[in-house]
């Protein structure tokens, strides 16, 4: 048992370092937009739009203890990884929007940040991303790769053979990365309040 799952990590790892032309061009990506979020100006309706997200995800969680907190965030960051890799099937689409998207966000929250608390404020941002981002980015990359299944000769075996390997990342790596990010943001976020 113990040979096998050191088996399984190491085709983790083998499909990761395949897939790792994705997995940059999604962190450029998410980066790029962060650019775009932080030092451009927000559409008003685009501004209201995510000040409302914010809110609600706020109250949302606004009277969770600690450990439902991190459940919520646990859940929350599974599911759109999960996502992220299962629906990129379709040519890569949804990653690209979805990376789009948080980077935007991301970029957005940290200019307000900035604002309200000065630059030293992003450092109380950083422990939440330090397990959480590679986690996203490895989804997004996968989900990203994924998609290419169509312009292969055989689509039907790249389909598996993506999905597979996918599903294999995502339970050996990507899982316990979030996990771990969770535990770290929902306990930051709840001694913070």
């Amino acid at each position: 048992m113990k040979l096998k799952l050191k088996e399984e990590y190491k085709k983790s790892w083998n499909y990761l370092f395949d897939s790792r032309k994705f997995i940059y061009s999604i962190i450029a990506i998410f980066f790029l937009f962060a650019f775009i979020g932080f030092f451009f100006p927000v559409p008003e309706v685009l501004y209201n739009e995510i000040l409302d997200f914010i809110r609600k995800l706020l109250e949302e969680t606004e009277n969770l203890s600690q450990s439902e907190l991190i459940f919520f965030i646990i859940s929350n960051n599974v599911r759109s990884s999960f996502f992220g890799i299962l629906f990129g099937f379709i040519y890569g689409i949804f990653p690209l929007i979805i990376t789009i998207t948080n980077g935007y966000v991301l970029g957005f929250v940290s200019l307000m940040s900035v604002s309200n608390g000065g630059f030293f404020s992003l450092w109380k941002l950083f422990p939440h991303g330090i397990f959480e981002l590679p986690a996203i980015f490895i989804s997004l990359g996968l989900g990203l790769k994924f998609g290419t299944f169509i312009f292969q000769k055989n689509k039907l075996k790249s389909f598996k053979n993506y999905l597979m390997n996918s599903l294999r990342v995502f339970l050996l790596i990507i899982l316990p990365l979030l996990i771990v990010a969770g535990i770290i943001e929902g306990t930051l976020i709840f001694l913070g309040n």
